[in-house]
């Protein structure tokens, strides 16, 4: 039963969304202001879970998120998909025109910028979360500057949002796994992805070899990243995502992966959350 779940940022950040959305409403959130201290979080025994933006359809794969889950040997348990709507937030009662300065994560100015040319007196302030500066302006009462959070923040946080949806591709999905301790207790009959990290020799057609493995064994291949291995310059370990229709399809690859890969490890077998 999960009672706690570290997340990044405060509450009514996207990472919070998740928590009430894949669990409920009870789960206690751990707030973190780094995906560090999340990590950390879970490695001391401080909460059951946590939860982890890993790629946005935008901007891409979150490369350091990787790298946490697999240095602190965590297990994906689940997945989650959030469209994610930015909004341009103040304290009641200032227009647009009264806002000096609008704070947010560097990803969300990002994909709010063609919105504030409109907007020339503006400046954009990259800080640390979205929900955060949400927060920071409601408990020292800032006039004059605006957060891009989502819209529970606004409803925690007593702002008025002066703008919805204001990023400028209208169709923002993130995916956030859902992050133990310990593997998965998800029914073998119900697992329907896995991920999974190896590495291949440094010779032609090794990493097309094994992916033809995949092929050969009906694994839809949802998602490949590569990551240098840092103590062995020049080489690198392969994140794979796939989907299947029966898990005895990937039990199958997984064994041939195991022969023909070096280090297989896998690091999460769960249902697909876009099904």
């Amino acid at each position: 039963m999960i009672k706690t779940v570290a997340i990044q940022g405060v509450k009514g950040s996207f990472h919070h969304i998740v928590s009430q959305q894949f669990f409920n409403k009870d789960v206690d959130a751990i707030e973190c202001l780094t995906f560090d201290r999340v990590v950390d979080a879970l490695a001391a025994q401080e909460c059951d879970a946590a939860i982890m933006a890993l790629e946005n359809s935008i901007a891409g794969s979150i490369l350091p998120n990787y790298a946490l889950i697999d240095k602190y040997n965590l297990h994906v348990v689940g997945e989650h998909y959030v469209d994610v709507q930015h909004n341009l937030m103040v304290l009641p009662g200032q227009s647009i025109q009264d806002i000096e300065e609008v704070y947010s994560h560097p990803m969300a100015l990002l994909q709010c910028k063609e919105f504030f040319k409109q907007y020339p007196h503006i400046k954009l302030v990259e800080d640390k979360d979205t929900a955060e500066v949400a927060q920071r302006i409601h408990n020292k009462q800032l006039k004059g500057i605006g957060a891009i959070a989502s819209v529970m923040a606004a409803e925690i946080f007593e702002l008025d949002i002066l703008a919805h949806s204001i990023q400028t591709i209208k169709h923002n999905e993130t995916r956030f796994a859902i992050v133990k301790r310990t593997n998965s207790e998800v029914p073998e009959n119900e697992i329907s992805k896995a991920s999974i990290k190896f590495e291949t020799d440094h010779k032609r057609g090794s990493l097309a070899t094994i992916l033809n493995v995949m092929s050969d064994c009906k694994l839809n291949l949802t998602k490949i990243q590569s990551l240098p291995i840092v103590e062995t310059p020049w080489k690198y370990s392969f994140f794979v995502d796939v989907t299947f229709q029966t898990y005895l399809d990937f039990k199958k690859a997984k064994s041939v992966i195991e022969i023909m890969g070096h280090n297989l490890k896998v690091i999460g077998e769960y249902k697909n959350g876009k099904l």
